[in-house]
């Protein structure tokens, strides 16, 4: 085999803008796999071929397009051109020694100028294969089909038919910010906005040096994890222990979580304008906890006028779990630390904070000076895949 036959779904859709969305995939397609040894991407009429080297790696370059959105299904093929004696040969070669308790050929034709329906191109390639194998056909459950795709110039085949991860290729839909904690639902908010063709940057608030560095490992692995689906990310790192205190200090306990989650939001949004995100995203999910009630939730926003988008918030805790399972940062955020969210936390919370009562709280904080220092103390870190993670400055 010496192609990979990529398809896509949603994009098909796109009317007008379907040729920018294709090239997008292509050039992500291009980047997963630029140390793979991977000669061409190119778009084809209706799907994309990607060319093999000999010295490939192909489960190496599986797992990679797996994790690329846009991509609906794929799967490695051969291109040959001739008549359909010269293709369904080329497929006996190929299979080989291969044993099937029954099979069917599956075709679909890009020229319907082709003297052949689909259904007739099954048959006369069946019935050469049959022939020769002696292999049952059946129609509606084969143990192997045998993918037929007929291009103008030449024919594609394969015996396999992959799932991608679906969804927009990333970049399309615009940059957002997520707040990431190194709990269970962000990432998956954020892999939910990825696979929506958003590029997302992180944002992380830790209380270092006050607690371990813990939580800081945990999103930074997280947000590389992520970025296999994404190729590019940036994670802020934001000193916010020093700020938590001087909350303590001011704020009555039942105000101080909401408090904390302005403050966080106030700076999210400097960081958001700055690198010019058009929304902020959180993991939140309708009253999980004190600061996620519908009352709270509203003060909250009350800071920014940015959209926030709340990817998870009709999801119960298991669900949640259940697709961060699925996109294998489960393991990573229930490893213990000490985050942020767990240091200077009152016993009872206020559920239904007031926005005016929140207002007069922090009026007794140098709101702006906290913002200021927690942006001049940020620490940037940029990642790429395939590639490593870089601090800038």
């Amino acid at each position: 085999m010496q192609s990979i036959v990529v398809h896509y779904q949603e994009l098909a859709l796109k009317g007008k803008n379907r040729p920018w969305f294709i090239a997008r995939l292509v050039r992500n397609l291009k980047e997963a796999t630029a140390d793979l040894n991977v000669i061409s991407v190119r778009a084809l009429p209706g799907r994309i071929e990607m060319v093999l080297g000999v010295e490939t790696k192909w489960p190496l370059v599986r797992e990679r397009v797996t994790r690329i959105f846009g991509v609906a299904n794929f799967g490695l093929a051969r291109r040959v051109t001739g008549d359909l004696d010269a293709v369904a040969s080329s497929i006996l070669d190929d299979l080989g020694d291969t044993q099937t308790s029954s099979f069917r050929v599956k075709t679909r034709r890009t020229d319907k100028r082709y003297p052949l329906t689909s259904p007739q191109i099954d048959r006369e390639i069946g019935g050469r294969i049959k022939t020769v194998k002696g292999w049952p056909v059946n129609l509606s459950l084969p143990d192997l089909t045998i993918y037929v795709e007929m291009l103008t110039d030449s024919t594609f085949y394969y015996f396999d038919k992959i799932p991608g991860s679906g969804g927009l290729p990333s970049g399309v839909s615009g940059r957002v910010l997520c707040l990431q904690s190194g709990g269970i639902d962000s990432p998956v908010a954020a892999y939910r906005m990825m696979k929506r063709g958003c590029r997302v940057q992180f944002i992380h608030f830790h209380s270092y040096p006050i607690l371990s560095k813990a939580s800081q490992d945990k999103v930074r692995e997280i947000v590389m994890l992520l970025t296999k689906h994404q190729l590019h990310s940036r994670l802020f790192m934001v000193a916010f222990g020093d700020i938590q205190r001087q909350v303590v200090l001011r704020v009555p306990p039942p105000l101080r979580v909401v408090v904390y989650r302005r403050l966080m939001l106030r700076i999210a949004d400097h960081f958001a304008r700055q690198q010019k995100a058009k929304a902020l995203v959180t993991g939140e999910a309708l009253g999980q906890v004190a600061s996620q009630t519908l009352d709270n939730i509203s003060t909250i926003n009350a800071v920014t006028n940015l959209p926030i988008f709340r990817p998870l918030i009709g999801l119960d805790k298991e669900e949640i779990t259940i697709e961060a399972r699925k996109i294998e940062t489960y393991p990573i955020s229930i490893i213990p630390d000490q985050d942020c969210c767990q240091l200077f936390i009152p016993k009872h919370p206020s559920t239904k904070a007031k926005l005016q009562a929140v207002q007069e709280a922090e009026s007794g904080l140098p709101v702006d000076d906290l913002v200021h220092q927690a942006v001049s103390e940020v620490v940037r870190e940029d990642m790429t895949f395939p590639g490593q993670s870089q601090v800038a400055d």
